[in-house]
């Protein structure tokens, strides 16, 4: 399978606080505006939002910093979200009364697919969401929202 083209990158090095959380979900957006997918900086910068979060409150060591990277081709946005905990992998959602936990839920619901890869130090918890028109979006199924 061809490799698609890539038409922009971008990657940010922050500090684990609230702070950096709100940083990088506001320069997601604008970033991905500007690459032209104004129709999708909203759902990319809350995937960026909830992966910066997991990796501020489970990924992060103190001095340590973590890292946002965007990669965006013709058909494909991928985000990368690293932290220095590779002993720390993303869990499934605690029971149904837990009021934590559904930030993955919201990332597997918005992007096409997700996963962790390991890093010599920590690890890169990364999303993909398919650039396609919204008209063209498959239909709803469980666990998906249909546009």
């Amino acid at each position: 399978m061809p490799v698609p083209q890539l038409t922009h990158e971008d990657k940010l090095d922050y500090t684990p606080t609230a702070r950096s959380v709100s940083l990088a979900r506001r320069r997601t957006a604008r970033l991905v505006a500007e690459w032209g997918r104004a129709d999708r900086a909203g759902d990319v910068a809350l995937i960026v939002s909830e992966l910066a979060t997991n990796a501020l409150l489970h990924g992060s060591l103190r001095g340590r910093l973590f890292r946002v990277r965007l990669v965006m081709s013709a058909t494909v946005v991928r985000i990368e979200v690293s932290d220095p905990r590779g002993e720390r992998m993303p869990r499934k959602r605690r029971g149904v009364g837990s009021t934590s936990g559904y930030g993955l839920v919201l990332v597997g619901g918005l992007a096409d697919r997700w996963g962790t890869e390991p890093r010599t130090v920590g690890k890169t918890v990364w999303a993909e969401m398919e650039l396609r028109d919204r008209s063209a979006t498959r239909p709803c199924a469980p666990g998906r929202s249909g546009g």
